[in-house]
């Protein structure tokens, strides 16, 4: 039996401890899913929306263990509040859509045919949920796949184990059915096994480029669907006619916000060259004043890295960026412990050849690049293997779309950066990865369709 332990950055101390399932304890609670399925699609539509709801409401009531939990597990400062206002947004707008999203297409109902397109629910769906924003990604698929009918298992990371518990606990409260809702911990094998053995009609996977590799594996020849949001290294560009006091605060906070820990996080900005001297000066300025501490410290600004390893990776890009012949701006920072206390840095003379501008660094570190024009800005935007968001500082609305037509990438933002707006199809390329989360195309992706082709007479 695999032991699983949540560390904590805080101090390194085990935090939680829990036993994986045997193979035959995670079989079983996929059976008791599947078997549960189909009186929860038989319920009326607006009484499943009313209880997720209603258990999105309870972890509404409990935002303090949210925040404190947090804290512990991944390092977030309490000053930031814990994610409920994301979740309960998210949960709150597939509930509202799903009626609409979930209608029948009627393409004929006269004396002759009825012809008409029903959504049918996954079936039972495994969330793969990752530790870094643990509360509002799950939620992403938590509440369509509930809401449209299927039974959920959730494999919460193992980073962030509380969360799955939390979740389940506070929708179970809320009247969610135990087999309509789990949550397990599973090994890697145990789960690969279930998958290969159809345990799941649908896998949600957020997390590494080789962990949506394995899941892709586990999956082969079985036509389950596996739906993937992967790496990301994502850029900014300030063009020549931006506010460049705001493009500084929006990309900068992208890039260090939860220690950089974010999926759609800016890691490679680049700006306009009559523009660059003047943001550098104005993004070291805004760094400097930042204070790495202890995280229940409300005046911390940034707090641990979740894990030591993750801290460690991006000190090697550092270095390694260092070594061919970048600028680092900001001084180690007192709290910087050399382990997952990691100093905020702003690194220029930066290029492509360096792992800091082309590979994931997943923590608080951003290279900035000076740019000729919009197509040196494209050029090097698109010189990337990942493809999730990119984010365009600019006063052309106009100029933003057609540039954002020529980059290859998930979401295309103007003026703002990191967010997930619930009502537009959060989806990547690349070794980013493919899936529809969110928005209409959120139940679409949870739903297949089925044709009724019904000739009268």
């Amino acid at each position: 039996m695999t032991t699983l332990h949540c560390i904590s950055p805080i101090d390194g101390s085990v935090l939680a401890t829990r036993e994986a399932l045997s193979l035959d304890a995670a079989r079983s609670a996929a059976a008791q899913a599947r078997a549960a399925q189909k009186n929860w699609a038989a319920r009326p539509l607006q009484e499943r929306i009313d209880l997720v709801m209603a258990g999105v409401a309870k972890i509404g009531e409990q935002t303090d263990r949210m925040v404190t939990e947090l804290a512990q597990q991944m390092g977030r400062p309490i000053r930031y509040g814990g994610e409920f206002g994301g979740f309960n947004e998210r949960a709150a707008y597939m509930a509202q859509i799903a009626e609409e999203a979930l209608a029948p297409m009627v393409i004929e109902d006269s004396a002759t045919a009825r012809r008409v397109i029903k959504r049918e629910p996954a079936g039972v769906v495994l969330i793969v949920a990752p530790w870094n924003y643990p509360y509002m990604t799950a939620i992403n698929t938590l509440a369509p796949a509930l809401i449209s009918g299927s039974t959920v298992i959730l494999k919460h990371a193992t980073q962030t184990m509380l969360v799955g518990e939390h979740l389940a606990e506070a929708f179970h409260d809320a009247g969610v059915p135990p087999d309509v809702f789990q949550n397990v911990f599973l090994d890697h094998e145990t789960t690969s096994a279930l998958i290969g053995e159809r345990a799941f009609d649908f896998v949600n996977f957020t997390g590494s480029v080789n962990g949506g590799k394995a899941m892709e594996v586990a999956a082969a020849g079985t036509f389950t669907q596996v739906a993937t949001e992967l790496g990301g290294k994502d850029p900014g560009y300030v063009r020549e006619d931006a506010d460049v006091q705001a493009a500084v605060d929006g990309l900068i906070d992208g890039a260090m916000f939860n220690s950089g820990q974010c999926c759609c996080g800016i890691e490679r900005i680049y700006v306009h060259e009559s523009l660059y001297d003047a943001f550098v000066e104005k993004a070291v300025a805004l760094v400097k004043g930042y204070r790495l501490g202890h995280p229940m410290d409300p005046t911390t600004d940034i707090g641990p890295m979740a894990h030591v390893r993750f801290a460690d990776l991006v000190r090697r890009q550092i270095a390694q960026a260092l070594n061919m012949g970048a600028t680092a701006h900001i001084d180690h920072m007192e709290a910087d412990d050399e382990g997952a206390y990691l100093t905020p840095q702003i690194l220029t003379d930066v290029t492509h050849e360096m792992d800091v501008m082309t590979e994931e660094s997943f923590g608080p570190v951003v290279g900035i690049m000076k740019v000729r024009d919009d197509e040196h800005a494209i050029e090097l935007m698109n010189d990337c293997k990942y493809g999730l968001t990119a984010a365009i500082w600019t006063k052309d609305a106009a100029a933003a779309e057609a540039i954002g037509a020529r980059l290859e990438t998930g979401t295309v933002f103007m003026n703002r950066q990191d967010y997930l707006d619930p009502a537009l199809c959060w989806t990547g390329c690349k070794d980013t990865g493919r899936g529809a989360g969110l928005s209409v195309l959120g139940y679409h992706a949870l739903t297949r369709p089925k044709s009724y082709h019904l000739k009268k007479g």
